[in-house]
């Protein structure tokens, strides 16, 4: 099995790019997630892979994280669900994204994933519930470099989430709000960095 590959970053064409290797090129087809944080081409890169054996062919899956391969590898075991479906889904909802949508049993959001229809997002929603890295009280929510977000920060998240925000535009509005903030006063500074031109 082929669980990790670093080499220099040769072609990107989406979903797939390729990956000299000691003068060894790789294949890998991956998410958009991890396709618009890749360096440029010519750039040094390292990304955990998932290796599929099927009786044609041997398909290499690439990722920037860890949750985004595991993630692929809980969709791979749903009935129905195949890797490009799989990689569909994660091009599609982020990790925190899809584990928003489980929590809430949201199958508005999954149906927007292109392949994917009513009966294929209520299956996911089913088999994926409580398969989802959550803490005790509120869901726990993965960070753009991988790390997890504190149980204040979730509820932050989740308010601007609400409110209509985007992800990327919560996410960049949180930045700067202290470890101990409350989440009142961190929804306060958040919405006043969001209001900035």
């Amino acid at each position: 099995m082929i669980g990790r590959i670093a080499g220099t970053l040769l072609e990107k064409n989406p979903p797939q790019i390729l990956v000299d290797v000691g003068g060894v090129g790789y294949e890998l087809d991956v998410p958009m997630s991890t396709f618009y944080n890749l360096p440029a081409n010519g750039e040094k890169v390292a990304l955990v892979t998932h290796l599929v054996v099927r009786e044609d062919a041997h398909l290499l899956f690439g990722f920037l994280t860890h949750e985004e391969r595991t993630l692929f590898r809980q969709l791979l075991k749903i009935a129905g669900v195949g890797a490009r479906t799989a990689l569909a889904i994660l091009s599609g909802l982020s990790v925190s994204e899809l584990a928003q949508a489980v929590a809430l049993q949201e199958a508005g959001r999954l149906v927007k994933v292109p392949g994917i229809g009513k009966k294929t997002a209520e299956r996911l929603l089913l088999e994926l519930k409580g398969k989802l890295p959550t803490g005790n009280s509120a869901p726990v929510r993965v960070g753009a470099g991988g790390t997890a977000i504190p149980d204040a920060s979730s509820d932050i998240l989740n308010a601007l989430l609400s409110l209509g925000y985007s992800e990327r535009e919560a996410l960049t509005a949180m930045k700067g709000l202290a470890d101990s903030v409350s989440v009142s006063e961190g929804i306060r500074q958040a919405l006043k960095s969001l209001a900035k031109p």
